[in-house]
């Protein structure tokens, strides 16, 4: 069982990015949903305690500031904590730009998980939502106003750091930074990121280090390992599946690549995140 509040709309003016669904749920232990596919998009964040979200193959151990992605028709489980069941928010869009929309904020077919530090913030724009329910132009319009603000808070913990001003270089950057977000687990290499741009390797290399304080391939690295200690973290993948799913094609490449940025193996660095787990730090 569940504590929901919902709104639930039956049809936008709008195009690119509509919002569909949207709510507030507060489970009982070990409520759960599915196996089901979804017609929209949905995101979930957690505002308190813990469950487990399954997409494919994979099983997320997520907790609070936390949240996941379900993808149209696609067959996904979640299920909350026996003793800390969450309590989470969700927002449910579609629209033929909202794969984009979502790239912008790093999530993809192969990222489904992701934080935010904004929860309070999350909360307030989903409870907007959900008083603007008598469906005039008027809420329309607000209910528009507030999925992109939805949207806006998450862009914050993008890992990319802002660039002060929108000129040719910092237009590159991002469209690299984009690539790079949805094709680390493909085993790109930056001759494949300038190929993307339009631009040479070395001009791709300065412009990186001009506005991110960071060359290409160390930007593509410190975002696989990432994505690796978040998989490390939240899934039972072997080593050397998060080392498959993060674009290395060879796990001892991978370890030696994390031992040098986390300063651990990954097996090791699991074992403390469980540890502190099971410890409730």
């Amino acid at each position: 069982m569940e504590d929901a509040h919902v709104l639930q709309l039956t049809c936008s003016k709008f195009q690119d990015l509509y919002l569909s669904f949207c709510g507030v749920s507060e489970c009982e232990p070990c409520h759960s949903f599915g196996p089901a596919v979804r017609p929209n998009y949905i995101l979930h964040y957690i505002l308190s305690g813990k469950g487990i979200y399954r997409v494919g193959e994979r099983t997320y151990r997520l907790k609070e500031g936390q949240g996941f992605l379900i993808e149209p028709e696609a067959v996904t489980f979640y299920q909350a904590d026996e003793k800390e069941p969450w309590t989470y928010l969700w927002v449910g869009f579609a629209g033929v730009q909202a794969e984009m929309f979502l790239q912008d904020i790093g999530l993809n077919s192969n990222q489904h998980v992701f934080q935010s530090g904004y929860g309070e913030q999350l909360k307030r724009i989903v409870s907007d939502m959900l008083r603007n329910n008598t469906f005039s132009q008027t809420h329309q319009y607000h209910l528009q106003s507030l999925l992109y603000e939805f949207f806006a808070v998450l862009t914050r913990d993008v890992r990319m750091e802002a660039v002060a001003e929108e000129n040719r270089d910092s237009a590159y950057v991002k469209k690299a930074v984009v690539f790079i977000q949805n094709n680390y687990f493909r085993g790109i290499g930056v001759a494949d990121i300038a190929e993307h741009v339009g631009v040479s390797r070395s001009y791709l290399y300065k412009i990186f280090v001009d506005n991110l304080r960071a060359n290409p391939k160390e930007f593509l690295t410190r975002l696989r390992l990432v994505r690796a200690k978040e998989l490390l973290e939240l899934t039972e993948l072997s080593v050397e599946g998060v080392a498959m799913s993060c674009g290395y094609q060879n796990a001892l490449v991978f370890c030696k690549a994390f031992k040098q940025e986390v300063g651990m193996p990954p097996s090791h660095y699991r074992k403390i995140c469980r540890r502190q787990l099971q410890d409730g730090q």
